[in-house]
């Protein structure tokens, strides 16, 4: 387990400090990654996709069978951040046949990075890097790469802070719009922890 401590702007008021831990998600976690999942999902996207298209994406890609059968992927993993004992982010990685564009040697994919929209800023989704990080190295992973919306400029910025840079674009399918996602990636001994 990572232990991160992470702050958080309290208003005027000061610095509210929390403890986030890090860990490895097991089969008792679907059912609050799928629940975070949407409801982070439907928080970031909800304004810019029809009902429709929104609706069909979250029931695949959020059911807590989906979810469980993710976790005992071989070679994949969750990692979990929590904060007195409630989830309020996580990261997925696990193997997947790069496009050309990823270049880096030993690559593997940061399929997922959510974060509670109220933790937002307050240093979580820097923990959970971290720690995805430390998991692909130890894993024999010498690159991390993923996909982000090429409208989802806040996620953009935070992956280039990291070092991640952009090689190429995907089409993502979220219910039957067609959307352009940004390839990213980070070869891991040049950056990124």
């Amino acid at each position: 387990m990572v232990q991160a401590h992470t702050t958080r702007a309290k208003g005027n008021t000061g610095v509210e400090k929390i403890m986030v831990a890090i860990r490895i998600a097991d089969a008792g976690d679907a059912g609050a990654l799928a629940e975070l999942g949407r409801r982070t999902f439907h928080d970031t996207f909800a304004a810019y996709n029809r009902p429709e298209d929104m609706d069909a994406y979250m029931n695949e890609a959020f059911s807590a069978e989906r979810i469980s059968a993710e976790i005992r992927e071989p070679g994949a993993v969750y990692l979990v951040a929590e904060a007195s004992l409630k989830v309020i982010g996580f990261a997925r990685i696990a193997p997947a046949a790069p496009p050309a564009c990823i270049t880096g040697p030993a690559p593997v994919r940061l399929a997922k990075l959510y974060v509670s929209t109220d933790t937002i800023g307050s240093g979580v989704g820097a923990a959970l890097m971290r720690a995805g990080i430390e998991w692909a190295k130890g894993a024999g992973h010498e690159t991390l790469w993923l996909g982000v919306w090429e409208h989802n400029h806040r996620a953009k910025a935070f992956y280039t802070r990291w070092g991640f840079v952009p090689v190429g674009a995907e089409t993502f399918r979220l219910g039957s719009d067609d959307q352009s996602d940004v390839l990213m990636q980070l070869v891991l001994s040049e950056g990124g922890g």
